[in-house]
């Protein structure tokens, strides 16, 4: 254990990990991803890069971090207002207008390209970045379940890819617009598709 007098570093490393983090996330705004290099955000984050790659296995992952910072500061639970679809509709638009975002967008399209070719990657982003939201919607549905709202035979697994899955694909292969419109469709047809006559 450090003395009261002299440098803790665990409080150093924090220190020099938060600089690290907040540097990455303002070059990504600067120079968009594909331009993002180690060495930029080292010099940023006035470390050796040694020191990133201490940490970090590369820029993915330091992204991930960073992503996964301001993910955690955000409640992830959902409404619950009694109606399944009014409580949809508000966590799937601004999914749908978050994929939308051209600069968002360049962020998670240029990651969701590296988890292609790094399986230890892909499941960070999964289970950091996604697996809470997906969760919090396998949770409503399950509540919707209990208040007869959804058929007691669903498989909520299943119903949340059905939820996410058409904006995803729609999103990666630019398939058609990504709007509120859209939103509303995905989760009528599901809600559908789970016994709910679309309204």
């Amino acid at each position: 254990m450090p003395s009261p007098s002299g440098p803790d570093p665990t409080r150093r490393s924090e220190r020099s990990r938060r600089a690290i983090l907040t540097a990455a996330v303002e070059l990504l705004g600067e120079t968009g991803y594909n331009e993002l290099t180690i060495e930029a955000i080292a010099a940023r984050a006035g470390v050796g890069k040694q020191t990133i790659y201490r940490w970090w296995s590369g820029k993915g992952a330091v992204i991930l971090d960073a992503l996964s910072d301001a993910a955690l500061a955000v409640d992830a639970s959902m409404p619950d207002t009694g109606d399944i679809r009014t409580d949809l509709y508000a966590i799937i638009r601004p999914t749908v207008a978050e994929l939308a975002d051209p600069r968002l967008s360049a962020t998670s399209r240029a990651l969701s390209i590296e988890t292609l070719s790094d399986e230890a990657l892909a499941e960070q982003v999964r289970d950091r970045l996604l697996r809470p939201q997906l969760d919090a919607v396998k949770d409503r549905l399950r509540a919707a379940q209990l208040a007869d709202q959804v058929r007691a035979d669903v498989d909520l697994d299943q119903a949340v890819e059905l939820l996410f899955g058409p904006m995803y694909y729609r999103w990666m292969f630019r398939t058609g617009p990504l709007s509120q419109e859209y939103a509303d469709d995905v989760v009528d047809l599901a809600l559908a598709a789970f016994g709910i006559a679309r309204a």
